[in-house]
C-alpha cells in the first residue's frame, strides 16, 4: 500500500497518511510492511494526479478544519475526478508548537515560515509575541520547518506540529502549544479510485449537486434529504467554474450507502437538480 500527502515528512498530511497505513494492514495485524509507505508530493493536485494515474493507491487530504471550515481546493480537486472516492475517514488532533533556534529570544526572531491555516491559527501569539516578525506561508507545515532549518542565522522560527521529529541545528520546540484555540481538530479523508473501493456499508455519504437557478430550488433539495429522514453532517456551497452565479453544494449526510433509502435519496436528487455526484462513503471516527 502506497499512500500520497502533502510533504514533507513531518507534516499533519504526513501524520493522517501513517494513521491510514495502520488501519489499512489486514485484520489482526498492527504492523506495517516493508513494502507499504507514505509518499510525499509538492501539493495537493500532484496527490490527486498520482492517485488518478496509478502512481499511488491512495492519499491522505484533510478535507476540513473545526476552526476554519473546508478545505476548499481539495473540495474542487476532489469533484474534477470522476473515478476517485473518499472512503474513510480520521481526525487529527492540530496542535501548533513554535520551532526555534535554542537560546534565540524571541525578539530576535525576524521571520516565522508556515502554512497559511498555521499562520493564521496561532494570530494572536504572533501579534503579542513576535509583533515584528514577517510572516512566510509555506505549502505545507514541514515545509516551514524546513525553511527555518535552512537559516544559517538562525533568525528564523516555523510552526509546526507537537509530532514533528528530526528537528536539527540546535532547533527546539516550544513546550506548549501556541495555537489561539486550543481545541483544533482537521479531519482528513483516505482517497482511493474506483466505485469498488467504497464500502458496502457507512455511517456517511459525502456527495454534491447543483440546483436549478430558481427560487426555492435549494429548499426542495433540503426536502428531499429531510424525506427520507437523513440528517445532514455538513452543508458547504462553492462556485460552479464558468458559471456566474451558479454554486456546487457539498454535502456530508450521516447514513450508510448501502440502505435502499440513501440510493432512493441520491436518484431523486439527480432528477431534480442539475448534477449530483457521490463523492465518498465511510465510517465516522468516533
Amino acid at each position: 500500500m502506497k499512500i500520497a500527502f502533502l510533504g514533507p515528512e513531518g507534516s499533519y498530511s504526513h501524520l493522517a497518511a501513517q494513521s491510514f497505513l495502520k488501519t489499512e494492514a489486514p485484520k489482526g495485524e498492527r504492523r506495517v510492511n516493508d513494502w507499504d509507505e507514505c509518499i510525499p508530493f509538492r501539493n495537493f493536485a500532484e496527490v490527486f494526479s498520482a492517485v488518478e494515474n496509478g502512481r499511488v493507491d491512495s492519499a491522505a487530504v484533510p478535507i476540513e478544519n473545526s476552526l476554519q471550515g473546508g478545505v476548499l481546493q481539495n473540495l474542487d480537486l476532489l469533484q474534477s475526478y470522476d473515478d476517485l472516492y473518499a472512503v474513510k475517514e480520521i481526525v487529527v488532533r492540530v496542535d501548533h508548537r513554535l520551532v526555534y533556534k535554542q537560546g534565540t529570544k524571541l525578539s530576535e526572531i525576524g521571520r516565522v515560515y508556515s502554512h497559511r491555516q498555521a499562520l493564521d491559527q496561532c494570530a494572536e501569539y504572533l501579534s503579542k509575541q513576535l509583533p515584528f516578525a514577517s510572516l512566510r506561508e509555506t505549502e505545507s507545515t514541514g515545509f516551514g520547518v524546513s525553511r527555518a532549518l535552512e537559516d544559517p542565522t538562525g533568525k528564523s522560527a516555523a510552526i509546526a506540529g507537537a509530532h514533528t521529529e528530526g528537528l536539527r541545528g540546535g532547533f527546539v520546540m516550544s513546550e506548549e502549544s501556541i495555537a489561539d484555540e486550543k481545541n483544533n481538530y482537521t479531519h482528513f479523508l483516505l482517497i482511493k479510485k474506483g466505485e469498488k473501493a467504497l464500502p458496502s456499508q457507512s455511517s456517511r455519504v459525502f456527495f454534491s449537486t447543483v440546483c436549478p437557478h430558481r427560487p426555492g430550488s435549494l429548499l426542495e433539495l433540503l426536502q428531499i434529504i429531510s424525506k427520507y429522514g437523513i440528517n445532514m453532517t455538513k452543508i458547504e456551497s462553492r462556485p460552479v467554474k464558468n458559471k456566474v452565479g451558479d454554486y456546487r453544494f457539498f454535502i456530508e449526510a450521516d447514513c450508510s450507502i448501502g440502505e435502499k433509502d440513501v440510493q432512493d435519496m441520491l436518484t431523486a436528487i439527480r432528477e431534480n437538480t442539475l448534477e449530483c455526484k457521490l463523492l465518498g462513503a465511510y465510517c465516522a471516527q468516533e
